[in-house]
């Protein structure tokens, strides 16, 4: 998937304003999601990505983090400057898209390295009902 490809499958599922808003939930969530990864399995993911998206996966890396959904929430809220309940709503449209860029094998690696509760967000997809924490 190319990267215009993918930013405007955000803005569409996402029924985000502006393009500027896509690019901004897609790095704050991609970030994040790279900081829970290890190197190998960020890297794996990036490497089925746009070049410009998989730098995201590998940016900040400081170590694996074990942050919770809370945590991991209000750190993809921050970055991408947006209250909570909708960056959480950008997050599943987020790794929804990314599911549907990369192959089944490389998802289901890097779902093994999260927690129950983020797998849960991930697994939820941008459609339907999601029981996640709503604070």
């Amino acid at each position: 998937m190319r990267y215009d490809e993918f930013i405007g499958q955000v803005q569409h599922r996402g029924r985000m304003a502006t393009r500027q808003a896509a690019e901004a939930a897609t790095r704050a969530t991609l970030e994040t999601l790279g900081e829970r990864l290890t190197a190998g399995a960020a890297d794996d993911l990036a490497a089925q990505l746009p070049p410009e998206l998989g730098a995201h996966l590998r940016r900040r890396r400081e170590g694996l983090e074990t942050r919770d959904l809370d945590t991991w929430l209000r750190t993809v809220a921050r970055r991408e400057e947006a209250e909570r309940p909708e960056a959480a709503y950008h997050a599943r449209v987020v790794l929804d898209v990314l599911r549907d860029a990369v192959s089944p094998g490389q998802v289901d690696k890097a779902m093994a390295q999260l927690p129950p509760d983020l797998r849960s967000l991930w697994s939820a997809g941008s459609e339907g009902e999601w029981d996640g924490p709503r604070a």
